[in-house]
C-alpha cells in the first residue's frame, strides 16, 4: 500500500511503534513513511482508534505496551498481510479484507443466535473499522 507524499515521492505503509508520553509503546500502528523527506503519518483508516486509545490512556499514563492490532481490525489485517509478505500488494490486502468481512459476518450470525449483545457490539465495531477504508495504491 502506497501513497504520494507532499514532497512528490512515494510513501510506503509500515507497521511502527508509537510512543505516547514517553511511557507507553503502542506497537503495530500502520503508518505511511517517506524515505526521501522522512515524513510519517498514521494511515487515515486507523487514526480515530489510535486517538481514542490515547485519550483512554489520559495525560499521565502508566508505563506499558499495547498491541494496536488487538483493538483495530485494519491494523490486524495489515499485520497479517505483512506476515505473509514484506510489502503486500493491493489485491492481496483486498482478498484479506473480503475473508475477514465474511468471517465477521459469520460470527455476527452466531453472536445473534446466542443473543450475546457484547459480542455483537464488538463485531459491529470491527466491521465499522474495516468500512473506513480508502485503499491507497
Amino acid at each position: 500500500m502506497r501513497k504520494t507524499c507532499h514532497c512528490g515521492e512515494t510513501m510506503t505503509m509500515k507497521l511502527r511503534t508509537v510512543i505516547y508520553s514517553g511511557k507507553v509503546e503502542i506497537d503495530n500502528v500502520p503508518i505511511f513513511s517517506c524515505t526521501t523527506c522522512s515524513r510519517s503519518e498514521v494511515i487515515p483508516e486507523v487514526k480515530p482508534d489510535l486517538t481514542g486509545l490515547i485519550a483512554q490512556l489520559g495525560a499521565e499514563p502508566n508505563k506499558g505496551t499495547f498491541l494496536f492490532n488487538e483493538c483495530n481490525e485494519w491494523a490486524d489485517l495489515l499485520v497479517e498481510a505483512k506476515a505473509n509478505k514484506q510489502q503486500p500488494e493491493l489485491h492481496e490486502v483486498e482478498a484479506l479484507i473480503e475473508q475477514r468481512v465474511n468471517m465477521l459476518l459469520d460470527l455476527h450470525l452466531l453472536a445473534q443466535s446466542l443473543e450475546d449483545e457484547a459480542w455483537i457490539a464488538d463485531i459491529n465495531k470491527r466491521l465499522q473499522q474495516i468500512s473506513r477504508r480508502r485503499l491507497h495504491t
